[in-house]
């Protein structure tokens, strides 16, 4: 996977914000991921550095949204309803059972939430 690739999933899931319906592969959702803790890890070093703090943190929440929606459609996509996210609030065992569910393969069936995007890629 090239630089541009990169680039275009993760316009893609940005530009997605606003939908919380629909499916994500686990490669738009890690690579999501990998390209917000790559954009946050600078700001809240240099913010450690300087003594802001809430730099990291701030620009963290530029991505809240995004983060959300791709994280519901992923669990769609492993035939699951975007309420397990609210495992997060039970601290390392919720982590650790979302983390399962985001590392699973897509179910390759249409399942509730919409064809898998696997499928409509071919």
């Amino acid at each position: 996977m090239d630089f541009k690739q990169v680039k275009a999933i993760f316009m893609d899931v940005l530009q997605n914000y606003k939908n919380f319906e629909g499916r994500s592969r686990r490669k738009e959702f890690w690579v999501f991921q990998f390209c917000t803790f790559l954009i946050t890890l600078p700001f809240s070093i240099v913010g450690g550095i300087i003594g802001l703090s809430l730099l990291g943190l701030i620009v963290s929440l530029i991505f809240l949204v995004p983060n959300v929606a791709v994280c519901i459609r992923r669990l769609h996509d492993t035939g699951r309803s975007g309420w397990f996210l609210l495992l997060t609030f039970i601290p390392v065992i919720g982590a650790l059972v979302l983390l399962y569910f985001f590392l699973q393969d897509s179910q390759s069936e249409t399942n509730d939430f919409g064809v898998s995007p696997k499928v409509a890629m071919t």
